[in-house]
């Protein structure tokens, strides 16, 4: 049976736990936590992203996760808590429900990068044109 998106975002969002930004900036500060923006480049050379964040596109999150695969990145660990975030909180419930489907346990979803700054949090800023 095929399913819509709006049963996949029902499913993700259940599946993933929302955070606060308060909740987010304590898991942050303790420690032992990867914070992945899922936005497309151009949305993070546009406004920055989340101080110390790795950046993995929605499109490339499962290569990245899978250490079997020739783009896997080190950075991801099964036993590491995983806050991901996008714009506006969809890309990141849906890159989140894919982690747990990939055997992430800890994963949560950050939401919206925009309420991020809006409540102060740390960003590392874009790199200017040219620089």
């Amino acid at each position: 049976m095929a399913l819509t998106l709006k049963q996949m975002m029902e499913a993700a969002n259940a599946a993933v736990p929302r955070v606060t930004q308060a909740e987010a900036r304590a898991m942050i500060a303790k420690g032992g936590v990867l914070v992945v923006d899922v936005r497309d480049a151009p949305e993070v050379e546009k406004s920055g992203k989340v101080a110390g964040a790795l950046h993995v596109s929605r499109g490339m999150l499962e290569f990245r996760a899978d250490a079997a695969s020739p783009y896997h990145d080190s950075h991801f660990s099964k036993t590491t808590p995983i806050l991901v975030y996008c714009a506006s909180g969809g890309r990141s419930a849906l890159s989140g429900k894919t982690l747990k489907d990939m055997g992430y346990e800890k994963v949560f979803n950050l939401g919206a990068f925009k309420d991020w700054v809006d409540s102060g949090g740390a960003i590392d800023r874009p790199i200017e044109p040219g620089m």
